[in-house]
């Protein structure tokens, strides 16, 4: 009998865990293996840890406002209570006492109404407290998917360094057995592929490092393997809205503004709710009731409830006179919580166009140097492109063919870099202006 109980406690443990491995492979699944900038957004958005506690903030503000709207509604309570009693010597007796109760508050200095209308700011500000965060969550996985696309052009581009270099230092070697060069000549450009091979093992690291970057920004499973869709274009030169624009719209639209805003109206509130001690309160209360008794020479009788049922209504009305100062110190508090509020939203409107105006002067500098560094990259891949035929044909020094060539990969990597700075910084400068961040 034991050995069969065994064998079923095993046969379940197994089915369990074969449940678990199933579970963890399928949410191994749901992950794309190639994530392109709206999914990183989209994902991180919905699972972040972060702006999922903000959102539960939220509901704890959206309970808090339920409460303060049944505040005004009238309560009713039950009570029973049942007492039976023996004595030794002369049997026993037997009691007991039912009602409803209930209160209302009438008037109360306008408080509860009031701390409806906080409660509900309160919830407003919780909502925009995660829209914030998706805010700069969003600016974050932005700017990693950027860094892995340009280290990604940055591989690509040092393979061919390393490609090219390969084929330079054959044909020299060729060249020197042929007795065309010296040793020298050929220790050059072994030395060269050798520089190629450590920038490509470079770029590679950095693409490496950057891609834990996004997955540790997107706090995927650390045996997830991340790697991003290339677009087919990055845009990097558009025209770039006004200062005065972006900046006008951002102090209107942007929800740490918001938040600021509805911040400083729930302070006032709270020196109306503080205020309010200062008025009288005026509460109705009623209640039913009924009672029985018995022993062991008069029996209870339902006539009893009848006969015992009561009825009760009154009203209280109390004026505050004397407090200890408790009220005067609630306006105080209420009043540089106002203050308070309005230096915060002071505060956030002025980090706001400051990093606005930033924005705009990293967007134009960062068009302008795209463009000088593009026409540059033309002219230096002509110059490189003309001696390396010289090289070819044998016409070249081969320290002047290296300067051509140092100079071109100079271009080259200025080139990438300002592509994807001025890709990365006009999109932010839009994204304050309501764009949704593309590439």
């Amino acid at each position: 009998m034991v050995y069969k109980i065994v064998k079923k406690l095993i046969f379940c443990f197994i089915c369990l865990m074969c449940y678990r491995a199933d579970a963890q492979d399928t949410s191994a699944t749901d992950l794309p293996e190639v994530w392109d900038l709206q999914t990183c957004l989209n994902y991180a958005r919905k699972n972040n840890i972060q702006i999922n506690s903000l959102r539960l903030s939220k509901k704890s503000s959206e309970q808090n406002l339920l409460l303060a709207r049944a505040a005004i509604l009238p309560d009713l309570y039950g009570s029973a209570n049942q007492t039976l009693r023996h004595v030794e010597t002369g049997g026993g007796s037997s009691s007991g006492s039912y009602g409803l109760n209930t209160s209302w508050t009438l008037y109360n200095g306008g408080y509860l109404k009031t701390n409806i209308r906080q409660q509900d700011l309160l919830m407003q500000q919780a909502n925009m407290s995660v829209l914030e965060q998706e805010n700069d969550l969003t600016l974050q996985i932005t700017q990693a998917y950027l860094n892995i696309l340009l280290d990604k052009e940055s591989v690509v581009y040092s393979r061919d360094l390393v490609y090219t270099s390969t084929a330079q230092l054959e044909q020299a070697r060729e060249r020197y057995k042929a007795g065309s060069i010296a040793r020298r000549d050929v220790v050059q450009f072994e030395a060269q592929l050798a520089n190629d091979q450590y920038t490509l093992t470079s770029s590679e690291n950095a693409q490496r490092q950057d891609l834990l970057a996004l997955k540790q920004l997107l706090q995927l499973p650390h045996e997830t393997n991340v790697d991003i869709a290339k677009p087919d274009t990055v845009i990097a030169e558009v025209v770039i809205p006004s200062l005065e624009q972006v900046r006008h719209y951002a102090l209107q639209n942007r929800p740490e503004v918001k938040n600021s805003e509805l911040g400083l109206q729930s302070a006032q509130l709270g020196l109306d709710k503080a205020q309010a001690g200062y008025k009288p309160a005026l509460t109705v209360g009623a209640n039913l009731g009924t009672s029985y008794a018995g022993n062991s020479s008069y029996n209870a009788s339902l006539g009893q409830l009848g006969d015992n049922f009561s009825q009760q209504i009154g009203v209280t009305l109390s004026v505050p006179i004397f407090t200890k100062r408790t009220n005067k110190t609630n306006v105080e508090l209420a009043k540089i919580n106002i203050d308070q509020a309005n230096l915060t939203l002071e505060n956030t409107r002025t980090v706001l166009s400051q990093t606005v105006e930033q924005a705009y002067i990293k967007a134009v500098n960062a068009q302008s140097q795209y463009k000088a560094a593009a026409e540059q990259f033309q002219y230096s891949k002509e110059v490189y492109r003309i001696a390396n035929e010289e090289l070819r044909l044998g016409a070249a020094n081969i320290y002047d063919f290296y300067q051509q060539r140092n100079s071109y990969v100079q271009a080259l990597q200025q080139y990438i870099q300002a592509k994807y700075n001025a890709a990365l910084s006009v999109g932010i400068y839009d994204f304050y202006s309501g764009i949704p961040v593309k590439l």
